[in-house]
């Protein structure tokens, strides 16, 4: 390939290098999503974010919370869900089951449960005083004799597809769902089973803001590890990039139609401060020394690496389980509009049994909230100059192909294509940033 010239100030053409072909370790291995930019209008457009809510958020399986949080009959929480323009009651009944509803009574559309969370026999709406049992039915009408041709039965609450899956409790706001809930999170969801998720969910800590910014544009920044060594330098400076991995190459990639995962490096011979060093002696906050990689099912981790810290996992559209031995944490977003999302982290801990680790987690509480400030300020000056039209296309390395895989599925759903099923000749490579892994058999 021959260079070209660009004309400086002075009129004469100073020669410029040949555009690199770049390495594609990843991209190779999933031809279909191709190596070509990402066009900077799917930040903006209005006309994009409304075909999202139509063609994805109200098709999909959202995750909207854990069993944890209904734990006993009568306990519900609400949950609203701005892109499908919809308040969710979800309640677990007397017959142990958990179920989801339109927060919305029969008679003239009034909110139903106005509470966030609590426990209930039944929930009466405030308008009109119409009871609906646990089970979504209607209990009971006021003068109800003077309804016409009217059948209690036929007046219970809207059910939307509820349905749990390691402990998370998804809903899905179609009427008639293509697919169950196991089978839309596929390969993604089997390579899971096994994550100790109940025992670990024993103390939680969760952040939740609203970031202007595009939920994309949110999205984007925890799903690669490129930006980990510049943002990262005061919170993190030497956790997961070092002399053998300073750009944070991941370890293994796992592409499904919607879905991906990605094993992540860590430094484990860190040099921790005292304080941190207190922490460790307790547990650890993802980077451990002696990781044993029996205590996690074959698929995590998979092919066994030694410097292995986490798997991200990005369950489509919005939501983020991210493992390790001990410990996982979350994170969801949901788009309130074009450039307007709400972001909730949660960090995930088994109940503390001594005061030694009840610190080690109060440390990692500081530490996640002290990294994910650093990126929340970072995604609002983002979108703040996506809107100026400076630039109407990003190039995306080959590190960044969960960014790429993302956007593919959204502009093939958006545009009602179909999704291919991405496939690995190679099956895990193990060879890690530094070419010394092995395969787990």
């Amino acid at each position: 390939m021959s260079a070209t010239a660009t004309t400086n100030a002075n009129g004469s053409a100073t020669p410029q290098p040949p555009p690199r072909s770049g390495r594609a370790k990843w991209t190779s291995r999933y031809p279909h999503l191709g190596t070509g930019p990402l066009p900077a209008d799917v930040f903006t457009s209005k006309e994009q974010f409304e075909l999202e809510r139509e063609h994805i958020f109200k098709k999909v399986w959202l995750n909207v919370g854990r069993i944890e949080q209904v734990p006993s009959a009568g306990d519900f929480f609400v949950f609203d869900i701005a892109m499908c323009e919809t308040s969710i009651l979800v309640v677990r009944g007397a017959d142990g089951a958990v179920r989801a509803f339109h927060n919305m009574c029969s008679h003239r559309g009034n909110k139903v449960c106005w509470d966030r969370a609590g426990n209930r026999k039944s929930f009466t709406c405030k308008f009109h005083g119409w009871v609906y049992g646990l089970d979504g039915e209607l209990r009971h009408v006021p003068d109800e004799e003077h309804f016409f041709d009217f059948q209690r039965g036929d007046h219970g609450m809207a059910p939307v597809a509820c349905d749990v899956w390691e402990g998370f409790i998804f809903v899905n706001v179609d009427p008639a769902p293509e697919e169950t809930l196991a089978e839309y999170l596929g390969g993604m969801g089997e390579s899971l089973t096994g994550y100790p998720f109940g025992e670990f969910s024993g103390a939680c800590a969760s952040w939740s803001t609203e970031v202007r910014a595009n939920w994309k544009a949110v999205k984007d920044a925890f799903q690669e590890t490129y930006h980990v060594a510049f943002l990262h330098k005061t919170s993190i400076p030497d956790s997961f990039t070092g002399p053998g991995n300073p750009h944070q190459h991941i370890l293994d990639l796992r592409l499904y139609p919607r879905h991906g995962s990605a094993s992540l490096w860590g430094n484990a011979e860190i040099q921790p401060s005292p304080a941190a060093a207190i922490a460790f002696r307790h547990g650890a906050f993802l980077l451990r020394k002696d990781f044993d990689a029996g205590n996690l099912p074959p698929s995590v981790n998979p092919t066994d690496e030694k410097d292995w810290v986490l798997d991200l996992n990005v369950i489509f559209p919005c939501f983020f389980v991210d493992v390790s031995e001990g410990s996982y944490f979350t994170h969801n977003f949901w788009p309130l509009d074009v450039d307007r999302t709400i972001w909730t982290s949660t960090q995930y801990f088994p109940k503390p049994e001594t005061a030694g680790q009840r610190y080690n987690q109060e440390y990692g509480h500081v530490l996640f909230r002290d990294i994910i400030l650093e990126d929340g300020n970072t995604l609002e000056q983002t979108q703040s100059m996506l809107r100026s039209g400076a630039k109407t296309e990003f190039p995306i390395q080959d590190e960044e192909i969960l960014v790429r895989h993302s956007h593919y599925v959204v502009d093939q759903m958006i545009h009602g294509r179909p999704l291919a099923t991405p496939s690995r000749s190679h099956g895990p490579t193990g060879n890690g940033a530094n070419g010394n892994g092995a395969s787990r058999g």
